[in-house]
């Protein structure tokens, strides 16, 4: 007698074996590509713009609006068999497994040009004083803040860039620079923000004086005296302009950041033939060794640079990248990258948003 035996109950369990979460499994993966893609973006996008202005040209931002990854596993799993007894003739069993499989991953990322008035604006508006020096607080170095973000302390003139070619700084302006950066390493430079009976802010910079020693004690000594600075005040109003209104006040020039691009530019590599034939600006090189005061550098060839390259961009069939052993360049351009957070440069946005279903 010949039997029909039913499989139902092991195809459920095959099935439910071959069940798997693929959510779970992609966040590690697509949460640190993504942001790395991203970071990348944003650091090559960087440098490219500041590439073009040494050439005038129009510096162009483009944001991640949202990112969508949509992921599909579909599985299937068949079988189907018989059972006979051995008495009948002929006597014979059969099996059959079938099986299909399909993944799909379908990425959907939006970009988001900035402009308008309010981008121009906030590329164009100086940065507020107040937050250039909380930089300053939060570890970033001051001399490379400040070489970049101050056009001027209490007068002293940092280098400036124009179409023209650069002019260099006041040789106060960089030794100002050099004691801030020393008193910091010592941690007698400081900031806090202080409200008035009308709650209005006012930011100051404090100088500690107390348990300090006495090289610290000079070079505040010699600070106060370049910038023109009472020389018992503790504490100094930081305003934002070209001149103090008295020796309490720390009066600073703040650049925008189309400015502090600008600035960069000056040290792009570019063929010599180029500012010759008008198509790109004077930069660096136009000044002697000792007025050169940038350690920033993008180096410039026509082969594509190594995996060494910090970051890379290919612009007039020419390559410019940063040599990723040059650490000061690279952290001119990440402290490029965090000014550009310290100015409103566009309508509010929310955060990229990554959504992954999965099924």
């Amino acid at each position: 007698m010949k039997r029909q035996v039913s499989i139902a109950l092991l195809l459920a369990a095959l099935a439910a074996a071959a069940c798997t979460h693929i959510g779970p499994q992609m966040i590690p993966r697509d949460r640190f590509d993504y942001s790395t893609a991203i970071a990348d973006s944003w650091k090559r996008q960087t440098l490219l713009n500041v590439v073009k202005l040494r050439y005038l040209d129009l510096p162009i931002f483009v944001d991640v609006g949202q990112i969508v990854s949509g992921y599909s596993l579909v599985t299937s799993l068949g079988a189907i068999g018989s059972l006979s007894d051995e008495a009948l003739v002929p006597p014979g069993n059969s099996l059959a497994l079938s099986g299909q499989a399909r993944f799909e991953d379908r990425p959907t990322i939006t970009y988001t040009p900035l402009t308008g008035s309010r981008f121009v604006r906030g590329l164009m508006t100086p940065l507020p004083p107040d937050s250039v020096f909380f930089t300053i607080q939060s570890g970033w170095a001051a001399d490379a803040v400040l070489s970049v973000a101050a056009t001027s302390l209490n007068g002293l003139k940092n280098q400036t860039v124009s179409a023209a070619g650069v002019a260099p700084a006041d040789a106060g302006f960089q030794r100002a620079l050099e004691l801030l950066r020393k008193i910091q390493l010592s941690g007698a430079v400081g900031m806090r923000v202080v409200q008035d009976a009308d709650k209005r802010q006012t930011s100051l910079v404090t100088f500690r004086t107390k348990d300090i020693s006495q090289e610290t004690l000079d070079q505040i000594a010699e600070l106060r005296q370049l910038l023109h600075l009472d020389p018992e005040a503790q504490e100094l109003k930081l305003v934002y302009s070209a001149v103090p209104a008295d020796d309490k006040e720390l009066a600073v020039l703040t650049n925008s950041m189309l400015h502090i691009m600008m600035a960069l530019s000056a040290c792009v590599d570019v063929p010599a033939a180029d500012v010759e034939q008008g198509r790109a600006t004077p930069g660096q090189e136009s000044l002697g060794e000792a007025e050169r005061t940038s350690s920033f550098r993008v180096r410039c060839a026509a082969e594509r640079p190594s995996d060494d390259a910090f970051a890379a961009v290919e612009y007039r069939k020419l390559w410019f990248w940063i040599d990723d052993r040059d650490i000061r360049s690279k952290r001119a351009l990440a402290l490029l990258m965090l000014l550009f957070t310290l100015t409103d440069t566009g309508e509010p946005e929310s955060l990229p948003l990554i959504t992954i279903p999965a099924q």
